[in-house]
């Protein structure tokens, strides 16, 4: 009985404590993205005058208005911001193209090289699979150059398959993520198909990827979301506009402000629109991301 009081009061300060630490943590996680709408609500003109104001100052939708396109540009201009508008729709348009061109590509590949590490032998498997794994460790800009060499000398710049050719096959954090989960499906699946006379691609499609849906889901959003929120690639390479993403867009706006300072304001609600997408993906999809990371196969 002493033992439970002593529980019960000890118990009670530490949640206390928990509840205040996650509000803490949870505060400066969402913080950034509050200041991004704020700023975005806020006339342009009072953008540097009310910096202190957690609210917007002058309330306004103007900027997001002539981010897409359905303001004047004399009326921008006149209300402090830059005038200029964004192509928000176009930019979008590409950047659904282009992340979805590299889930697709890079979640069915993956799936087969993960599967051939995890079920198919063959000759040194293992150490291909460790030599393959060590690309993890190789720094995405020491590959940079000779992509760019490679997507230049075939005339593919400016297109959208230049900009997904280096993320449409397997790579090394995707494949191992798979392969860890196809060591846990029960072999027994697989060994009764084949008594049945399916073969290994008739196992794959029908049994495999079937009893996979969790993690592949996993996997998507997770090369969705990096894909959609890639810069310095699409930026070399895409330099069209008929192919510029959305987070290039974002950053050639704040570039090419006429007054000479960036359209915060401008930026500030194109940024608080690009996030939408992602946003959306986690309202629907976060909780089974969260229940596909602590899988542990079919037993």
């Amino acid at each position: 009985m002493a033992n439970s009081t002593a529980q019960a009061q000890f118990r009670g300060p530490t949640r206390i404590v928990m509840w205040v630490v996650m509000g803490i943590v949870i505060f400066i996680t969402l913080f950034p993205f509050w200041w991004v709408v704020r700023t975005g609500l806020t006339v342009p003109s009072r953008v540097f005058t009310d910096t202190a104001a957690l609210w917007p100052a002058d309330f306004t939708i103007d900027n997001f208005l002539r981010v897409l396109g359905f303001l004047d540009t004399t009326a921008a201009v006149e209300a402090g911001g830059s005038g200029q508008a964004l192509k928000f729709f176009l930019f979008l348009r590409n950047s659904f193209i282009v992340s979805t061109l590299i889930t697709v590509g890079q979640v069915f590949f993956s799936a087969t090289a993960a599967y051939a590490f995890a079920r198919l032998k063959f000759p040194f498997r293992d150490q291909l699979f460790f030599l393959y794994i060590s690309a993890l460790m190789v720094p995405g800009i020491v590959t940079l150059i000779p992509n760019f060499v490679l997507i230049n000398n075939l005339n593919l710049t400016d297109t959208f398959i230049g900009i997904v050719a280096p993320y449409f096959l397997m790579t090394p954090f995707a494949v191992f993520f798979l392969r860890q989960f196809f060591l846990g499906i029960n072999k027994d699946l697989e060994e009764a198909a084949m008594l049945d006379g399916a073969n290994y691609l008739t196992i794959f499609f029908r049994i495999i990827l079937p009893v996979s849906k969790p993690p592949i889901l996993t996997l998507a959003i997770i090369t969705f979301i990096q894909s959609w929120n890639e810069y310095l690639w699409p930026l070399i390479v895409g330099k069209d506009e008929g192919v510029r993403v959305l987070t290039v867009a974002l950053g050639i706006f704040r570039s090419q402000t006429p007054q000479g300072a960036p359209d915060w304001a401008g930026l500030m609600a194109g940024t608080a629109l690009a996030i939408i997408p992602t946003i959306i993906i986690f309202m629907l999809l976060g909780r089974r991301v969260l229940d596909s990371i602590q899988f542990t196969g079919f037993k």
